[in-house]
């Protein structure tokens, strides 16, 4: 079996963020969601985490927000002694990393890979609107 990929988070955002993957790369059988619900605790959500991950040899897992439940219920586990890859603050080019490091069968520095997707635009366009000024 190839490496899993788990997103967590609290609401439906880690399905939507595989389905918006899907969109640009298609179907993605290695990668898992599994959501907090507002009615759900931390208890149920364990619950689903593990019936999730069972069976999995080789995963990592990526959660929406550092300190929150689903990060947090991860978190007990590697502290107690569970191995599991866990990296905090989620986003699509993450994802897509995921997938384009897994085909190619290279490791991946996800942190920076998040880092350097966030742009603020309108400084990218005043860069360019220079740029066509300097010609």
């Amino acid at each position: 079996m190839s490496k899993q990929l788990v997103l967590i988070s609290h609401g439906r955002f880690c399905e939507e963020l595989k389905h918006s993957t899907e969109m640009i790369m298609g179907p993605q059988e290695s990668i898992h969601s599994v959501a907090l619900l507002p009615e759900e605790g931390p208890d149920d959500f364990l619950a689903k985490f593990l019936d999730t991950i069972k069976g999995f040899d080789d995963y990592l897992v990526f959660a929406d927000l550092l300190g929150g439940t689903p990060c947090n219920v991860v978190s007990r586990l590697i502290m107690e002694g569970k191995e599991i890859e866990l990296y905090a603050g989620m986003n699509l080019p993450m994802v897509i990393e995921f997938i384009n490091s897994s085909l190619i069968g290279a490791d991946s520095n996800y942190q920076e890979k998040a880092a350097e997707s966030i742009v603020k635009v309108n400084d990218l366009l005043a860069g360019l609107a220079d740029d066509d000024e300097d010609e």
